[in-house]
């Protein structure tokens, strides 16, 4: 006799027969292949055949089913292998394929069993696989098919052409009229009279099961299903696809800063219902010049990075925390690590803001309607699957990807499964985790947790900063590359950046000048910056446009009274005194050079430069400070040291060999011949626990095997063979160490001879 994945001794008559023949490695495999099985653990094989075919569990084992394993599962059941056993040559000519491999997985799973020439299928795996298994309908015994489409006509052909794709039912008011093979009949009263059709109701036509295998060939599945789809490749020097993944990479962590530097200073609000408004996204989209799907990216992973949290206040905002001023001294490699390691790890969907809920709202980002636990499972399965690829080839779109992982496992994901994969491929893009269709080399160690090896690859892939600026004559910076940490601070203080990218420009005005004169720098240290740092030849145009600012700048000097302004020049503070500004702010003349208001100090300032006066800011000593606001801050909230687990982990060799024994021994104990019993109901006491006790210590004197009854911790009831080495102390120790609390103990004999 021939049998494969569990093995041959005797024909099995039940399922429960087929598992107490398997060997404990077949029984083990099955158990880490199906790790709902095991727990709690079953108290033998007749348990865990039961177990093995509820609904519940065969539909966590058909999800990793590939579509051939699942079409051949469809074959078992259109042979009725549920109810009746049947050979596997009669389900390969159903397939058109051999199906060997495809049943050994399904016998590996418990979902299907028997020999080759008596294969069945759990009975759950029929309401698992709906109403008509592979798109076929009932069968129509004794109808000659190949003779009755002979006979039809293009019209009818269409028709029966469009139900044999599945499924094979079709409403349609003509299936209360008359059969009739009248030259003015109907298609479907042609089809009814022939026996092409059958009626189910007055409105409902069903194709028969004959007639649907002969339309598609004589099979029941497509030649797609058979195998495996192609992945289509591009090549690429791995180089190539890194520094790529680099450029996108830099241009995110650009715009994450760009985030916390507006919430710093303008925090959105916490919408009542939680996540933020799609007026403020928008508005974050604008100022960061971009669309809605990659502001709602980087404000999620800047959230699911500790970046930025909810206040929790009386007027709950959107705040960066301490920990993203730690981010913002981080190199960019470093900064990049985490926004990666958040969006691997984020059990949210953020491309699904925007869509409707249940109730017809939209889905806002940072809210709870965007949390799906599996997310980070969807992740690890595309960067796998670009994983298998050689090193440097790409895909050619995210459709091939949608396509092969739904052929691997098209029963997982739910709804939302081959859209979850584009969205997967588009963020992993933006983020600069694959390029070119690629996993970059920072990608590939990312996935594996590499997380040392991830910071070396996109720190090499990363442009090296640079200590250099180009000033134009048109008064442009142009930096060629990412800046010094140190430098990018100086320009950031002096110009304003008008376009980024891989080259960023930025543009020198009178009010960058003055922001800059305002934080305490003088005209002589911006001079030395731009003479020091620019590889061109600073126009005079610059030099012309620092030396007129600074000489207009700090000639008012203003402090807190609620402030004063003061100036050596009474000229001007008699200017200041005839402007509107002055009934603005309720100044006042206190001395031939001073001025005072009720107003802080920065409104003033404010107020003064709006009407075209150049003051500045100063300290108790006399010198320019800076008072604009440095950014709101909250204190970082502790993150949970945890790992997001894609898949519940399974089975361990040594976990499984356990669970096998524990079965086993079930099996031994249930097969036994038991002696006279002394049965507990009470779980012992009294007398009882003392005739127990007798029995247990007569079968340690005569090393006697003993049937006993008990309940574990878990309140499962189950029996044992114990050959007792010791009983005493409250518990009973067997030969193999396992030890059995005696007030667990519910019955116990002597096993005969």
């Amino acid at each position: 006799m021939v049998r494969a994945g569990i093995l041959d001794v005797m024909p099995a008559t039940s399922l429960a027969d087929w598992l107490r023949s398997a060997s404990d490695d077949e029984l083990g495999a099955l158990l880490q292949a199906r790790r709902d099985l095991a727990t709690p653990p079953p108290s033998d094989s007749t348990v865990l055949a039961t177990r093995a075919g509820t609904a519940g569990s065969v539909a966590r084992a058909m999800e990793d089913l590939d579509t051939f394993t699942l079409s051949v599962l469809d074959a078992l059941l259109v042979a009725d292998a549920d109810t009746e056993a049947v050979p596997l040559a009669a389900i390969s000519e159903l397939v058109g394929a051999d199906v060997r491999p495809a049943v050994d997985r399904l016998r590996s799973r418990v979902l299907a069993w028997g020999d080759d020439d008596a294969v069945r299928v759990v009975p759950a795996a029929r309401e698992l696989a709906g109403p008509f298994p592979a798109g076929l309908g009932a069968s129509a015994p004794g109808l000659d098919v190949e003779s009755a489409l002979a006979e039809v006509g293009d019209d009818e052909r269409g028709l029966l052409g469009a139900l044999a794709a599945g499924p094979p039912i079709g409403r349609t008011r003509d299936a209360a009229a008359e059969p009739s093979l009248d030259a003015g009949a109907k298609p479907v009263q042609k089809l009814l009279a022939r026996g092409l059709l059958l009626r189910r109701d007055d409105e409902t036509v069903e194709l028969p099961r004959e007639v649907a295998i002969a339309l598609r060939g004589g099979r029941i599945c497509s030649p797609k299903a058979l195998r495996e789809p192609e992945l289509p490749t591009r090549p690429h020097q791995q180089s190539t696809v890194d520094e790529t993944a680099a450029g996108e990479a830099m241009e995110f962590l650009r715009q994450t800063e760009s985030l916390l530097t507006q919430w710093s200073e303008q925090p959105p609000p916490v919408l009542k219902s939680g996540g933020l408004g799609v007026r403020e996204l928008r508005k974050l989209a604008r100022e960061l010049d971009t669309d809605d799907t990659r502001a709602t990216l980087l404000a999620e992973l800047a959230a699911a990075a500790g970046l930025v949290a909810d206040s929790q206040s009386t007027s709950p905002e959107w705040v960066p925390t301490t920990l993203a001023d730690s981010w913002l001294a981080s190199e960019p490699a470093q900064r990049w690590v985490i926004l990666a390691e958040a969006w691997l790890d984020l059990p949210r969907l953020p491309a699904l803001a925007g869509q409707r809920d249940v109730k017809d709202k939209p889905i806002v980002p940072l809210s709870d309607e965007l949390r799906r636990p599996l997310a980070p499972s969807v992740r690890r399965r595309v960067l796998g699957t670009l994983a298998e690829l050689p090193r440097g080839a790409g895909v050619q779109g995210a459709d091939d990807l949608v396509e092969l992982l739904a052929w691997r496992a098209p029963r997982r994901g739910g709804r939302l499964r081959d859209e979850a994969v584009r969205w997967t491929f588009a963020e992993a893009s933006a983020l600069g985790v694959i390029a070119l269709g690629a996993l970059t080399t920072a990608g590939g160690a990312l996935l594996a947790g590499d997380r040392s090896g991830a910071l070396n690859a996109v720190y090499d892939a990363m442009p090296k900063p640079i200590g250099y600026v180009l000033v134009q004559a048109d008064l442009t910076v142009v930096a060629p590359g990412p800046l010094e940490m140190d430098l990018a601070t100086e320009i950031a203080a002096v110009a304003d950046v008008e376009s980024a990218g891989h080259a960023t420009v930025y543009r020198i005005t009178e009010a960058s000048v003055r922001r800059a004169l305002d934080t305490g720098r003088t005209a002589d240290e911006l001079h030395e910056l731009f003479r020091k740092r620019s590889a061109t030849e600073v126009p005079q145009s610059l030099t012309y446009l620092i030396d007129d600012v600074a000489r207009r700048h700090g000639r008012l000097r203003g402090g807190a009274a609620g402030s004063f302004l003061r100036c050596d020049d009474e000229v001007l503070l008699a200017e200041v005194m005839g402007n509107s500004v002055s009934g603005e702010y309720e100044l006042r003349r206190i001395a031939p050079t001073v001025l005072v208001s009720p107003y802080p100090l920065a409104e003033v300032l404010d107020g003064l430069r709006a009407a075209g006066f150049a003051p500045a800011a100063e300290g108790p000593d006399g010198r320019v400070v800076d008072l604009r606001p440095s950014g709101r801050r909250i204190p970082a909230r502790p993150r949970t040291a945890r790992r997001v687990v894609p898949e519940p982990t399974g089975l361990t060799g040594e976990q499984a060999a356990s669970v096998v024994t524990h079965i086993r021994a079930g099996d031994r104990a249930a097969a036994s011949r038991k002696g006279t019993a002394v049965r507990l109901p009470g779980g012992g006491g009294g007398s009882d626990t003392a005739a127990t006790m007798a029995l247990l210590a007569r079968a340690h004197r005569e090393q006697r095997e003993v049937w006993i009854g008990f309940v574990d911790a878990h309140g499962t009831a189950s029996q044992r063979i114990v050959t007792p080495t010791h009983v005493g102390g409250g518990v009973l120790i067997g030969r193999d160490d396992e030890r059995y609390p005696l007030h667990r103990i519910t019955s116990a004999a002597l096993v005969d001879d």
